[in-house]
């Protein structure tokens, strides 16, 4: 007999006074927006097993103490912005990769790593496709949920956009397979109307695909950016980069499946994330990034001595091109 799960309550108004309390506390102490507390991971809703709506009620409520204590009661209050530099063109790197939890029902699971692909009209979310879905270990969650900013002069302002993996028992993400078995990258086009009435974000789009493997050898510098180990800045709520390097012939298919290998120190939680190399120069006068991949699980020896041994410390790289396979409208 299946149970529905319990909706977790409401904050209780002795909670918001004293929420409010501490806010005020703070901005009376002359300490910034971003110390509220709920920023905190201890009190993220996938730590807390809360709902999000819960957690942005005591956020909000914190908030607000703090702002009365920054605007004179006489005036309207404003927001209360953390000063930030002035940003120029955005990097897909930063603002075109996002934080990516699974979930069965309210239930979390994992978390990995997701980027934006901008393909026409279309916006698709990738990962890898064992996010999504993972027989060999029953993996099999029912929904998701990314973080999006929306504001760019306050990068703590932030969304979650809940995105349902299946409809009518019909799985709303794509994978592909070739001659070498199944490709571990999935894509799901986001319904835009889903999304927050204002959003920041980078998306990667077909130019940053590479047109020429022979661009690109062996030893080549990387970057990865993602969420690993579920780690981030909390605060601002950006990935963090891994640097990296191509660990086999880049063009070819290694063991006959189409990756290719990147040598770097990589954890759970980093699946899903692009695998990047930078260039020199565009038509904004920035440098670009080239997207040579997907990254998907670290590669090791079955025959390794867990005593003896270190790990190999490379990782599987699934190529990008696949993407333009995932994004053909009506897939």
């Amino acid at each position: 007999m299946s149970t529905k799960p319990t909706k977790p309550p409401a904050v209780g108004p002795g909670e918001h006074a004293e929420l409010h309390r501490q806010g005020a506390k703070a901005a009376a102490r002359g300490e910034a927006r971003a110390t509220n507390p709920m920023f905190e991971e201890v009190n993220q809703p996938y730590a807390t097993g809360e709902s999000n709506n819960v957690w942005t009620e005591r956020r909000d409520s914190w908030d607000r103490g703090h702002k009365s204590q920054i605007a004179p009661a006489s005036e309207p209050l404003k927001s209360v912005k953390i000063a930030i530099p002035p940003l120029g063109p955005r990097d897909e790197a930063l603002f075109g990769v996002t934080r990516l939890l699974t979930f069965a029902g309210a239930r979390g699971l994992t978390e990995a790593s997701g980027f934006f692909f901008e393909r026409e009209t279309r916006l698709y979310l990738v990962t890898s496709r064992h996010v999504l879905f993972d027989a060999e270990s029953g993996h099999s969650p029912d929904r998701i949920e990314i973080e999006i900013h929306t504001d760019e002069r306050d990068l703590t302002q932030m969304d979650r956009v809940s995105i349902p993996l299946y409809r009518k028992g019909v799985a709303t993400w794509h994978q592909a397979s070739d001659s070498g078995g199944e490709i571990d990258v999935a894509t799901i086009q986001i319904d835009r109307d889903t999304m927050p009435t204002y959003f920041v974000l980078q998306p990667f789009k077909p130019q940053h695909l590479i047109v020429e493997f022979g661009h690109f050898d062996v030893g080549d510098r990387l970057a990865i950016p993602g969420f690993p180990l579920g780690f981030f800045d909390t605060v601002h709520h950006l990935p963090v980069v891994r640097q990296a390097s191509i660990a086999s012939f880049y063009g070819i298919r290694f063991q006959g499946q189409g990756l290719f290998l990147t040598d770097a120190r990589m954890h759970r939680g980093s699946s899903g994330s692009p695998v990047l190399a930078r260039l020199d120069g565009n038509d904004a006068g920035h440098r670009l990034w080239s997207l040579l991949g997907v990254h998907s699980s670290r590669m090791d020896m079955a025959t390794r001595d867990l005593e003896q041994d270190e790990s190999l410390g490379l990782n599987c790289a699934w190529y990008a091109d696949v993407l333009m396979t995932l994004t053909v409208d009506n897939v």
